[in-house]
């Protein structure tokens, strides 16, 4: 379907928080660009100081689109980005569309989301994520991320049905609610969606989930590159929860009840070497899942798909169990994750 640029209702302000993007910044903003109207639109790249050619990338599409502006971003976080984009927002802006550089967008997924916004009455409008791997590496981390063991039943990336819920990946904001209730917390380098969504809540927020307008996430390259990031991930779900006082829910708690269980069973194998078999069942039961689904797909590469589930689970419970139990260092500190 060809994407076509809608007349839109209200001005709308596109905040693209970048880092090292260069891989992934062109084709974000090639999926974007013909949607948008550039008679009310204007879109920011806000860069968090990268050391490649990410700058380069958008300055050159910016002389084709005149709309397309890049602006430094001294916070360097996303949620950084998100809140100056809203501060620097053309006055007759209304809507503040998020669109993540590490993702491109099908063919009118603006319109769906905008109109989505306007027939809901929502204060925003949340989407689905669909990760989507273009190495083997990427396509076995893709294919864990889009199922129940690798993302918990989250509703946001099982799809789901349209409606109001809590939560899900964030794609427009009523403007003056957004910047009512404070923006994103800039403390947080990860989380700062879930964090919003709790305090927006309690302040009367309406979250529309928009089935049909379906985000495409691209994976990590690399092991390290997808632990670091669920680690992240996992300490900021935490300090969410402290911050706000609220309970995990059971998905959230079983990388922490298998993490712990894996680290009990080595001081315990002293005494009993059987307590080695937790964590011997527990890759075997990953590493079989993930063999059944490169056997059923004829694809060598998702055999990966058993250590990449092992990384998300016991990174995220890592940096939960950090952030609960030891002192974290300052989020000045935690910079936005890189590509």
């Amino acid at each position: 379907m060809k994407a076509v640029a809608p007349r839109f209702v209200s001005f709308v302000t596109v905040a693209i928080p970048v880092l090292n993007e260069q891989a992934h910044i062109g084709a974000c903003l090639a999926s974007l660009l013909p949607q948008l109207d550039p008679c009310r639109c204007e879109v920011l790249v806000l860069d968090g100081g990268s050391s490649d050619e990410t700058t380069a990338v958008v300055s050159a599409m910016s002389c084709h689109y005149p709309f397309v502006r890049l602006v430094s971003n001294p916070g360097r976080l996303q949620s950084a980005a998100c809140n100056l984009a809203a501060r620097l927002a053309d006055p007759r802006a209304r809507v503040l569309l998020r669109a993540d550089a590490h993702a491109f967008y099908p063919p009118n997924f603006v319109a769906l989301c905008l109109a989505a916004l306007d027939s809901s009455g929502a204060t925003s409008v949340v989407v689905p994520m669909l990760t989507v791997g273009a190495t083997g590496f990427q396509r076995a981390v893709a294919a864990t991320q889009n199922s129940n063991l690798g993302n918990g039943g989250s509703i946001h990336r099982a799809g789901g049905v349209s409606a109001f819920v809590d939560h899900g990946h964030h794609a427009v904001f009523n403007l003056d609610f957004f910047r009512r209730i404070g923006g994103y917390d800039e403390g947080f380098s990860h989380n700062e969606d879930a964090e919003f969504d709790l305090r927006g809540g309690r302040a009367g927020a309406r979250v529309w989930m928009c089935r049909e307008a379906v985000m495409h996430y691209v994976p990590r390259k690399t092991a390290t590159a997808l632990a670091r990031q669920y680690f992240g991930h996992g300490a900021g779900r935490a300090r969410t929860l402290v911050r706000h006082a609220c309970w995990p829910r059971p998905r959230q708690m079983l990388p922490v009840a298998v993490l712990t269980s894996i680290l009990l069973s080595m001081p315990a194998a002293l005494i009993s070497p059987l307590t080695l078999l937790v964590p011997i069942v527990y890759a075997v039961c990953c590493c079989s899942w993930g063999a059944a689904i490169a056997l059923r797909k004829s694809d060598t590469w998702l055999l990966a798909m058993g250590p990449a589930a092992m990384i998300i689970h016991l990174a995220w419970a890592t940096g939960f169990m950090r952030q609960i139990l030891i002192r974290p260092r300052p989020a000045s500190d935690a910079l936005q994750e890189p590509a």
